[in-house]
């Protein structure tokens, strides 16, 4: 029984003709398992084999265990990413980091990040993605144990983008073991959507652990226990994920050992570019010569990449970072998009309703962080719940759902609403809403991408999602901030580059805050239309006889 998800083709004409285009071998109507995914299965447990579940790769225990481990990327991720926020003012005090300055804490890190998912997910599926995983998290805990002992602001700035590089490896490393462990069905389902919860949980622990250490303690302690909880992971998955006794093949053809190292130093500095230049435009301003000038040079090595990549691809002359040709599927660039429309409302949402409370409610830290725990609790319900329905209701109903919730979530503080309101009536459900419209559209994304993609490109598909959700946030920030900041001049009848800055309680700092808000709307309302364009009739993607065309 085929299924209407349609597969991306990602085998150039040339290796058809040396047999290198048979298409791998799926699960079979009754969800056994069958090819690289009993490849994978063999090398675990082979003492315990009679005692496997039916359907699972092996022992129930482990194959949790293992879950819960690769989930602690995306956690530890977003834990490093958000607790970093919330001491950013007192970091700064302590190391003497100017104002105009201290924002590249948090920048650093997001832009090795965002830069280096491409080359680390290629990197993973080539060397072996547990390995990957392993150094990474290492490399995470080793740099984020380092940090607070640094008192130079250019050391202490660096070793938070090492962090960032850490993570970029261990993070699409994550889902590609997912993804090559558990066959498509009930297991795959489980794994995925308990890894996306492992976002927001890590936005809500990244608040609370900065919160009360920073209260009761030096700030210190914020990047020791981050260190601890990267260490334990490491630890976790040297002793739990398997080791695979398989090479794993691209379409009946060994992957060779080599790396595009052309393609990964054009897409990563292309990406720094791009990245840089909106992360510093509405600093210095975007009249900056030097701005204009960083992105028409990111635009040209972007597109130098894309040329070279389908090069590589119709010469099959060596393994390209990422095949052009996958793009060719409607539905999979429509994911793409999808991918940075949702994340760049969701994450807007968060930036902004923060602002709300910290800058023009002037809450605390902490006060701010409780409004945001809602977020976490729903997280986990939403995961257990979609891990469901994955496997019942149509992919595009899930998709348009999704960012119909965070639309609504974005409208709640778009529209006037008078600010005094309790924040039961409007902030609250705005939270919910939220990371229950993120957490329904980002498995189906994930998810999607796994069928999409052969075995031997799993990590690599999970970068490439990481990777549209960073840049796709880079530049609607870029955009939010400067329509914020536009309103607040005209409010304060000032010219834009004397707008300032926020302040609390006051009308056109609230008034820049809902334009902001109303652009997020805007993304989400777009994400929609995409989905039910390309997505119409895609079917349910959590079978477990799920196939690819």
């Amino acid at each position: 029984m085929s299924s209407p998800i349609e597969r991306v083709e990602t085998v150039a004409p040339a290796d058809e003709e040396k047999g290198l285009g048979k298409p791998n071998r799926q699960p079979t109507s009754d969800g056994s398992v069958t090819s690289e995914a009993v490849e994978i299965a063999a090398a675990v447990d082979d003492d315990n084999q009679n005692e496997q579940p039916p359907g699972l790769p092996f022992s129930k225990g482990r194959c949790i265990s293992l879950v819960l481990t690769v989930t602690g990327a995306a956690f530890l991720n977003t834990v490093s990413a958000q607790a970093s926020v919330i001491i950013l003012p007192t970091i700064g005090r302590d190391l003497g980091i100017p104002e105009a300055r201290v924002q590249w804490v948090i920048s650093g890190y997001s832009l090795a990040f965002g830069c280096f998912l491409l080359p680390w997910g290629r990197i993973a599926d080539i060397f072996g993605r547990r390995k990957i995983f392993i150094l990474g998290s290492a490399w995470v805990a080793i740099t984020t144990a380092i940090n607070p002992f640094l008192t130079n602001e250019i050391a202490f700035d660096l070793f938070r983008g090492l962090q960032g590089l850490g993570a970029a490896a261990n993070v699409p490393t994550a889902i590609g073991i997912i993804a090559t462990t558990f066959p498509p069905g009930k297991a795959r389902n489980y794994s995925i959507s308990c890894y996306a919860a492992g976002a927001p949980l890590g936005a809500v622990f990244g608040n609370l652990i900065a919160g009360f250490i920073s209260s009761y303690t030096s700030w210190k302690w914020v990047f020791g226990v981050i260190a601890i909880m990267a260490a334990a992971i490491t630890v976790a998955g040297i002793a739990i994920i398997p080791v695979p006794k398989h090479v794993l093949r691209e379409e009946g053809a060994t992957v060779k050992k080599s790396v595009d190292w052309i393609g990964a130093f054009l897409i990563t500095a292309g990406l720094l570019a791009l990245l840089f230049a909106l992360t510093e435009g509405n600093v210095v301003g975007w009249s900056t010569p030097w701005v204009p000038a960083l992105i028409v040079v990111s635009v040209i090595l972007v597109t130098l990449f894309v040329f070279w990549q389908r090069h590589l691809e119709k010469t099959g002359k060596r393994a390209p970072i990422m095949k052009v040709s996958i793009f060719k599927s409607m539905r999979f660039s429509a994911a793409m998009m999808t991918m940075a429309l949702f994340f760049s409302s969701f994450n807007g949402f968060l930036v902004y309703a923060t602002y709300f409370y910290q800058n023009y409610q002037g809450l605390s830290t902490l006060q701010t962080t409780l409004r945001f725990i809602p977020t976490g609790v729903v997280g986990l319900i939403t995961a257990a719940i979609v891990s469901q329905l994955l496997s019942v209701i149509p992919a595009y109903m899930m998709l348009a759902f999704g960012n119909l919730c965070i639309s609504i979530s974005c409208l709640l503080f778009a529209v006037p609403i008078r600010p005094e309101t309790t924040y039961w009536a409007n902030g609250f459900p705005a939270m919910v809403l939220s990371v229950f419209g993120a957490d329904i559209a980002w498995p189906c994304l994930i998810l999607f991408t796994t069928l999409a993609l052969p075995q031997s490109d799993q990590a690599l598909g999970a970068a490439l999602v990481n990777a549209m959700g960073q840049v796709g946030r880079a530049i609607s920030l870029a955009i939010a901030t400067a329509i914020q900041t536009g309103v607040m001049a005209q409010e304060r009848g000032v010219h834009v580059e004397e707008a300032g800055n926020m302040v609390p309680w006051e009308h056109a700092s609230l008034m820049g805050l809902r334009a902001a808000e109303w652009f997020n709307f805007a993304l989400a309302i777009v994400a929609i239309g995409v989905v039910l364009f390309a997505f119409r009739g895609s079917g349910v993607i959590g079978k477990a006889n799920q196939r690819r065309k």
